[in-house]
């Protein structure tokens, strides 16, 4: 059953700003927007996973429907595409409805004519299936298909460099080849016809709002063709190798189950999105695991997100088993105390050059011992993983990660970004955080007690409150290097207030609350830094620097709401009026789910300014995440 029903109704608008996403469970994707016309360079109907869960190709961008009636010479299409200042096709204005759920499907009407389109990606293949249904209605309907490929790196874009790629085709069947990748496109009744030919100039305009490359073009090797006066159903797959037939509904069953017919249509909705972004890893010795991609469609799985993710996308969930396995992959990557902060796109080797992620990692350890129960995973896996992170915080390791003599934790250098706010362009670092971040520390604090470190535990509480406090108007510093505070405004001091060891008095975490609702709190998350901050960016658009100059620095962030209402809730004793309060900030995200950006996922990122548009990744682990975790407590 679908989860999201849109009325289009033949109108462009909303449909052309609103996005979709199906998964497959390898970090390969299927992606478009509602009415059909791909404006981003990472929109395609299949984007493979060639060494999941990175090594993603482009490789089916889209499919053109062409429909004539009564052998008259009319064309009806049902396709949108952005040439440079116009739209051609205008298939919109034939869409009256658009469902979103395991599959996407739209409903088509031409004069009498139905027409259903579905889409699936197979789970745990690089295969998308398109199926069509067509009621002709008083018509005899000729009906062909035009697939357009792209064959790439999905950073990249296409250019006509040659006359057609190298291909074969049977009867029913045609396939592609440039240099490793291959294509094959199969229909199970639909002719092929050979008709080679590469349309130019497809415009992506949110890579032109990006500052980026923006126009492509596209190769067509032919058409798939089906004359009916009879209802009729046909399937077209594309995949990386032949595949000569599937059974739709098998298929569809092999998926997980990941909505409970008992639970709010809320929490229905967000458990679907939190399993779009669980995927397969392997470990380091070749077993099968999984990890969490960051976000879609572009990054990767990165050990911070994963970690923050967790408790929100798997322990709220109940997906024990695999909250084990994701667990056991990064445990197995510790290298001198530290999990990997991302894995490279191409190789798939980890990077060690986060200061944070390894403690989230203590963090989510122990919740998932807390939650499921599991003494084995934990004990024989986990547990000496956790140590391992603390004697490398405790006795140095790379980039100057080390506890002083304090107790705290400091680390990087100016040339570093190892917090969260790592955005960095050439050595321009946007958001210099060297020395002691306050959230770091909070972490650290809370990873002690956890690990039953007593002693030092309450060496680093007075270090805490000496180092960082500075009133219960303003909270606490962001970053302490030696003397000098940078009293900066920002959202990491809430998690001093969140997590479930606090170094901070309960007036100091009531203070850190009221300071963060103040300065920072938004309709849609956090701003990164207060408005009055003479650093304050109010935009987030443009090129790579100005996008990079404000992504920390103003624009807003839904994840740390889920740290902010914890801790709300917890200075406020969860009374009801608290209750019925964080709801209510929560709310809007659910809008967004619901209705913008990318249907059935929650933005990376939002303007720091109101309206405040979704910007950055469509679709965002940690994001979605926090959603949950949060609305679960609250029952929404």
């Amino acid at each position: 059953m679908p989860l999201y029903t849109l009325e289009t109704q033949g109108q462009l608008q909303p449909g052309l700003q609103q996005e979709w996403l199906l998964t497959n469970g390898l970090g390969g994707f299927a992606s478009s927007t509602v009415v059909g016309c791909n404006i981003r360079r990472y929109h395609g109907l299949l984007c493979a996973a060639t060494l999941p869960p990175v090594g993603r190709v482009i490789l089916l961008n889209r499919v053109g429907e062409i429909i004539k009636l009564d052998n008259k010479p009319d064309l009806f299409e049902l396709s949108v595409n952005q040439f440079r200042g116009n739209l051609h096709p205008r298939g919109d204005q034939y869409l009256r409805q658009f469902e979103l759920g395991d599959i996407a499907t739209w409903q088509y009407q031409i004069d009498t004519v139905r027409i259903t389109k579905q889409i699936q990606i197979l789970w745990q293949q690089n295969v998308t299936a398109i199926r069509y249904t067509i009621d002709p209605g008083s018509h005899t309907v000729e009906f062909d298909l035009l697939p357009f490929v792209a064959m790439r790196d999905f950073h990249a874009l296409r250019h006509k460099d040659r006359d057609q790629f190298e291909n074969g085709a049977g009867e029913h069947h045609v396939w592609l080849r440039d240099g490793e990748l291959r294509l094959w496109l199969r229909s199970n009744q639909l002719n092929y016809i050979p008709e080679p030919d590469w349309w130019t100039g497809h415009v992506y305009p949110i890579e032109t709002e990006r500052g980026q490359d923006d126009s492509e073009d596209l190769f067509k090797p032919g058409r798939f063709n089906i004359k009916t006066n009879k209802p009729i159903t046909f399937t077209l797959t594309a995949a990386m190798e032949d595949v000569k037939g599937i059974d739709w509904d098998a298929e569809l069953k092999r998926r997980p189950i990941v909505t409970k017919p008992s639970q709010s249509i809320t929490m229905n909705r967000l458990r679907r999105a939190a399993s779009d972004f669980i995927v397969s890893r392997r470990c380091p010795d070749g077993t099968p695991g999984q990890t969490v991609i960051a976000g879609y469609p572009w990054f990767a799985d990165w050990g911070r997100d994963t970690m923050i993710s967790l408790p929100g996308l798997f322990l709220t969930t109940g997906r024990f088993n695999e909250a084990a396995k994701v667990l056991s992959v990064f445990a197995n990557y510790v290298s001198e105390g530290m999990i990997p902060n991302r894995f490279d796109d191409y190789t798939n080797q980890p990077s060690y050059n986060t200061v944070d992620a390894s403690l989230w990692f203590i963090h989510a350890a122990f919740e998932f011992h807390r939650t499921s129960g599991d003494d084995q995973t934990f004990n024989q896996t986990l547990l000496p993983a956790c140590k391992q992170i603390i004697a490398g915080y405790s006795h140095g390791t790379r980039y100057n990660i080390r506890m002083d003599t304090d107790g705290l934790i400091s680390q990087g250098d100016p040339t570093t970004q190892l917090t969260w706010m790592d955005a960095k362009m050439g050595s321009t670092a946007f958001t210099p955080r060297e020395g002691k971040p306050v959230e770091i520390n909070a972490l650290w604090y809370h990873a002690l007690v956890l690990m039953g470190e007593t002693e030092l535990a309450a060496k680093v509480k007075a270090s805490f409150i000496q180092t960082f406090w500075i009133s219960p108007f303003r909270g606490l510093a962001d970053v302490v290097k030696g003397t000098v505070r940078d009293n900066s405004i920002r959202p990491n001091q809430i998690f001093a207030a969140s997590l479930p060891n606090s170094p901070l008095s309960e007036d100091q975490q009531r203070a850190v609350v009221e300071v963060v609702r103040r300065e920072l709190l938004t309709p849609v998350g956090l701003r990164t830094l207060a408005i009055s901050d003479p650093k304050f960016c109010p935009t987030y658009s443009g090129d790579q620097w100005n996008r990079d100059r404000a992504y920390h620095n103003g624009t807003v962030w839904p994840w740390p709401l889920g740290a902010f209402l914890e801790a709300y809730l917890r200075v406020n004793k969860r009374s009801p009026e608290s209750i019925q309060q964080a709801k209510a900030w929560l709310a809007p995200l659910i809008d967004h789910l619901n209705n913008t950006g990318c249907i059935g996922s929650i933005s990376e990122i939002f303007g720091a300014m109101p309206p405040h548009p979704p910007a950055g990744c469509p679709a965002q682990a940690w994001s979605v995440a926090e959603v949950l975790r949060i609305a679960a407590q609250l029952e929404m």
